[in-house]
């Protein structure tokens, strides 16, 4: 063995001094940005749909065939259809103007008349009369077996509550139909049932005996109206003639001689007598504006304004002889003797339009004193007559009230006396507002089942029913099934993917997942699933093991990582096998590669190579001999492995120990790349212990296994202690699933390219280093 493999802890550079730890982020899926999601959703239903594609199918085939199977065993049922138009009723009335438009005056009205009236096909009286008309109490194809004579009460909606009965209205009503055709007048009544023509008889039946219910129902209204109104017209005859009476007495006692107003004296007098007080007042008032202006101290004013003819020729004579003394003073002086005499002219004259003015003034007081007086007798009058008319209004209050009650009575007697006789004549005609369009015929075809219809709608439930029992599947699978899953699921990158074959699965002798961490026996070995990137190079899991060995060498910048710790969150799930093909595809890269067992548990590696196990890395860590002859090599170039040893006491504690740290820090040293195969994260604390060691952590899950929950608390408790976290690598994916629609192989290629891959001979596929 060569002794340089272990170094003194002095030798040992700490990770801090590491110049590839420096190069690595604490949380390296922030680095990396999400998935694209264009297109995504998409993507996603069709990989559910092909992956379910048999319980769709199946889905698909067991509801379209019983859909198929029920319709044909359906008793065929045959539909009869009858017409009926239902017009605005002209009901009586009892003379009032609102009831004259209180069915049918609009559109909403009607319209609401025309629902009653639905509503009244589908009554239980109508429905008994037609069971009670029909005898289909005793028809066995429509009451069936307990088909029977009816005893009890008589058929109607009130006194009917045996179950018979209310069976056999069960019955009518789950087939009877009725629907208003759009903007018409016109109520379509439908009845299914498998005898077509008891199905028309009953609809005939219907309407015939809907009719005869319409003219029941008026013909009992007139009568009952009728009754009505004879009563009512006795009893207004009598108030007719007495209120008349009242109105006559009443008229003589207060001597009310007109009929009305316009006819009365007491009232035509006071109007008279309002009229000429007017024209007293206007005429007095027009004498005292003269007899002021003749009593104001200048006469001639008031004389001017009269139009008297004797006084206007006094003065045209006085202003003559002014003008004529005038010319006469000019010419011959105030002595002579014509000037005098027409001066003694002048005062002739003067002296008599004063008397003239007086005499005037005399006559207007006098016409002034006379108007003033009438005035006053007028009004005296007038408050006389006033008084009369008073007395006599407040007698025609009640008059009027007695002369508005008659003439009512009156006219309500007239009004309702009319009425009866329209009733005596309405009571005598057969007419409604019911008329029938088209009676049922008997049906020749049968209207269900519709056997195309119900076998297309049988298809496309269950197409339906298929997708979504498959999309229900997929959202009760609670486990990570693809890459893509598992990306957005942990927030970190997919490295790689390690198919399951359906060549793996035979060879297994599995129907299901097989195991991929496999028992080896030494002429086993070189051909188990865990040396298959050895055993066969050329197939398809050795080609996904490099594509993941390059995803981890460019998984960091500048140089590739050299601890590279492997673990998973459950146990089953694939990590050994993918640390020993990990192991094995870095090592035929050309560098040294030392695979270690850090699973002190429940090891796994010295049975996958056909190591034994009795010293190994818990004998190193517990001191043992102080050798290091645990670490082998194997008949693969630059492959060494330390296997786990026997299980010690205390795992978590070695591993987390310092000189856990010192033996890594020397394996750096010596081996391009150390490949560490953990326990399971979730199980025990040892993986997350040796993660904050290790240069790139790789968590495996398997495709169907491992659920979101503990991928999502693995990654948790590793981004707890700053693991250098490089991805995930989805182990056991089955690419001829559903879920590989975006994976383009060829199965037929890589079927050839893995039977011309033969597997290694030999009998061991590791000894000890020499």
């Amino acid at each position: 063995m060569d002794s340089g493999i272990v170094r003194r802890r002095s030798d040992t550079p700490t990770l801090e001094q590491s110049p590839t730890a420096i190069q690595y982020s604490a949380d390296p899926a922030r680095s990396y940005a999400p998935l694209p999601a264009e297109g995504f959703v998409l993507r996603e239903y069709g990989r559910i749909l092909k992956k379910r594609t048999w319980v769709v199918i199946s889905t698909w085939l067991i509801v379209a065939t019983l859909a198929t199977v029920y319709t044909l065993h359906m008793t065929p049922v045959y539909d009869a259809t009858g017409r009926i138009e239902v017009n605005r009723e002209n009901s009586l009335n009892l003379g009032f103007k609102d009831s004259d438009q209180a069915i049918g005056a609009d559109y909403e009205d009607y319209n609401i008349a025309l629902e009653t009236q639905v509503r009244i096909l589908q009554s239980d009286a109508i429905a008994f009369q037609v069971i009670k008309n029909l005898k289909l109490n005793n028809n066995p194809a429509f009451a069936g077996a307990a088909a029977k004579p009816l005893t009890g009460p008589p058929l109607n909606s009130l006194q009917v509550d045996a179950p018979f009965e209310s069976s056999l209205l069960d019955r009518f009503r789950s087939g009877l139909k009725l629907s208003v055709v759009p903007r018409t007048r016109i109520v379509e009544i439908h009845y299914s049932h498998p005898d077509p023509r008891l199905a028309a008889q009953i609809v005939n039946m219907l309407i015939s005996t809907y009719i005869e219910q319409n003219f029941k129902t008026k013909f009992e209204s007139t009568m009952q109206t009728s009754e009505w109104l004879s009563q009512q017209l006795s009893d207004l005859a009598m108030k007719v003639e007495t209120s008349q009476e009242k109105l006559v007495r009443y008229q003589k006692e207060h001597d009310i001689l007109g009929i009305d107003e316009k006819q009365n004296i007491v009232t035509s007098k006071l109007d008279e007598l309002n009229k000429e007080l007017t024209g007293a007042e206007g005429d007095r008032i027009q004498k005292e504006s003269a007899y002021k202006l003749a009593s104001g101290g200048n006469p001639e004013i008031f004389a001017k304004s009269e139009s008297s003819s004797l006084i206007n020729q006094l003065r045209t004579q006085e202003s003559d002889l002014r003008m004529k003394y005038a010319e006469a003073t000019t010419q011959f002086g105030s002595s002579y003797p014509k000037v005098m005499q027409l001066g003694n002219q002048l005062k002739q004259v003067e002296e008599s339009i004063q008397a003239e003015d007086k005499r005037i003034a005399s006559r207007v007081q006098n016409e002034y004193l006379s108007a003033l007086q009438r005035e006053k007798l007028l009004g005296t009058a007038l408050d006389v007559q006033k008084q009369e008319a008073n007395h006599l209004n407040e007698s025609a209050i009640e008059y009027n009230l007695l002369k508005r009650d008659a003439e009512s009575n009156r006219q309500l007697y007239e009004g309702l006396l009319q009425k009866l006789k329209e009733a005596g004549i309405s009571a005598g005609l057969r007419s409604s507002n019911i008329r029938i369009v088209d009676l049922a015929r008997v049906p020749t075809l049968p209207s269900a089942p519709n056997i195309p219809r119900n076998i297309v709608l049988g298809l496309a439930l269950g197409l339906l029913g298929g997708v979504g029992l498959a999309f229900v599947l997929e959202s009760l699978d609670n486990t990570v099934r693809t890459p893509e899953e598992a990306q957005i699921i942990s927030a970190l990158p997919s490295l790689g993917i390690i198919p399951l074959t359906a060549k793996l699965i035979a060879k297994n002798g599995k129907n299901g997942h097989p195991r991929l961490s496999l028992s080896s026996r030494s002429s086993e070995s070189a051909d188990s699933l865990g040396m298959i990137a050895f055993a066969r190079p050329r197939s398809e899991l050795a080609e996904s093991y490099r594509a993941l060995r390059t995803s981890i060498l460019l998984s960091s910048l500048g140089s590739p990582p050299k601890v590279i710790l492997v673990t998973s969150a459950l146990p089953q799930e694939g990590k050994t096998t993918t640390s020993i093909n990990s192991a094995i595809v870095l090592a035929q890269r050309g560098g040294r590669v030392l695979l270690v067992d850090a699973d002190l548990r429940r090891p796994g590696i010295h049975k996958a190579l056909g190591l034994r196990n009795t010293s190994g890395l818990s004998t190193l860590m517990t001191g043992g001999d102080g050798s290091e002859d645990g670490i082998v090599s194997t008949e693969i170039p630059n492959l060494f492995v330390l296997t786990a040893g026997p299980p010690p006491p205390q795992p978590a504690e070695l591993l987390g120990s310092t000189l856990m740290k010192d033996y890594l820090a020397r394996w750096r040293e010596k081996f391009d790349h150390i490949v560490i195969d953990t326990p399971p994260a979730l199980s025990v604390t040892d993986a997350v212990l040796l993660s904050v060691e290790a240069d790139s952590v790789l968590v495996v899950v398997r495709s169907g296994q491992t659920t979101k929950a503990a991928l999502r608390r693995v990654r948790d408790l590793l981004s707890h202690v700053n693991a250098r976290v490089t991805g995930v690598v989805v182990n056991a994916f089955d690419l001829h699933s559903g879920s590989s629609y975006y994976y383009q192989y060829d199965s037929k290629y890589y079927g050839r390219y893995y039977e011309d891959d033969p597997p290694r001979n030999g009998t061991s596929a590791a000894g000890k280093v020499s």
